[in-house]
């Protein structure tokens, strides 16, 4: 009994957030700074996450997700990719790393500022054992982040 209210209670609190997320306005500093960057931006839809404002959209095909903080600074961009698509760096640090056997997920180009490119791969062991594997340009793991 006690953990389905635990449960009700967080799914409560969850289904709050996202309400309370989409209630928000999208301010004019942050769509204004996405369409200076984005000018050739197809079918953009705006989320609010309480910590970014996230603008999914299409360009020249691909499909990618901004982030800007609420005074219209840009965070991030990501980019969904094919694992044929890594730089060969990425790719040969991918290969050397314990992770190697799992099975690859998804992976994403991360633009960040001052020029800085990152990428993004998500691997699986089983579903319940996944891991985010975040690499920088020359192949070299930054990070290996449980996930759900």
């Amino acid at each position: 009994m006690k953990k389905i209210f635990i449960a009700t209670l967080l799914l409560s609190a969850v289904s709050f957030t996202q309400i309370n997320a989409q209630i928000r306005k999208i301010p004019a500093e942050v769509t204004n700074a996405f369409s200076e960057k984005y000018d050739d931006a197809k079918n953009v839809e705006w989320k609010d996450n309480l910590t970014a404002f996230v603008a999914s959209f299409e360009r020249k095909g691909d499909k990618y997700e901004a982030k800007f903080n609420k005074k219209g600074e840009w965070q991030s961009t990501e980019k969904e990719l094919e694992m044929s698509d890594l730089p060969n760096k990425v790719n040969d640090g991918f290969e050397k790393s314990k992770y190697s056997e799992w099975e690859v997920r998804s992976v994403y180009e991360i633009d960040l500022p001052n020029d800085v490119m990152q990428y993004r791969v998500h691997v699986a062991k089983s579903d319940i054992q996944q891991k985010n594997l975040l690499f920088n340009e020359k192949g070299k793991l930054l990070k290996d982040n449980l996930t759900l």
